[in-house]
């Protein structure tokens, strides 16, 4: 029987620390199944969802905790298998334009009164090539009620989007340039 397990992690960058993560995880017969990791200020950030056998878990999880006393934070969930079949459907959120506070508060809080999950976002500024302004660049995968119709996510997101002055584009994952 496998056990599926969440592991957040965060540190100072160096070198070795995916790869050590790897080493624990194959090393207690595990499969890394998916993650997301950056870095972000200097400091590594990442989460991984991992399945171990059930007589590997206690070991696992005391071979993480060593990875603690390096400098390393580690939080370990156990995981619950996701429904089979839901009624939602997937939209591809982009937004840019000038960077500015509150960006992601107002977008985030318009998608939140449509009752929509956000199961990934990534954001970054960056310098514009012209004019050497900050620029704001979100990208969102968005998990929508079937209730909640793009078009009117749309045009919710356009008002604020106006308000902003932000380029923002909604579309359907396979659509997605």
């Amino acid at each position: 029987m496998k056990t599926s397990l969440i592991l957040t992690l965060s540190g100072t960058d160096r070198p070795g620390i995916v790869s050590g993560l790897a080493e624990l995880v194959a090393k207690h017969g595990g499969n890394w199944t998916e993650s997301r990791m950056a870095r972000l200020a200097g400091h590594f950030a990442g989460i991984l969802h991992a399945e171990v056998p059930a007589e590997q878990c206690d070991a696992l999880m005391q071979a993480l905790r060593a990875m603690q006393t390096a400098g390393l934070s580690v939080v370990v969930t156990p995981a619950e298998p996701a429904p089979a079949h839901d009624d939602h459907y997937g939209l591809h959120l982009e937004l840019v334009g000038h960077d500015r506070p509150g960006i992601v508060h107002q977008i985030t809080t318009v998608i939140r009164r449509h009752g929509i999950n956000i199961e990934e976002l990534e954001t970054t500024t960056e310098r514009a090539p012209q004019t050497d302004d900050l620029l704001f660049k979100a990208i969102a995968t968005l998990r929508v009620p079937a209730t909640v119709t793009a078009a009117k996510l749309r045009q919710d997101l356009e008002a604020i989007a106006t308000e902003l002055m932000v380029d923002l584009s909604l579309k359907e994952p396979g659509h997605v340039r």
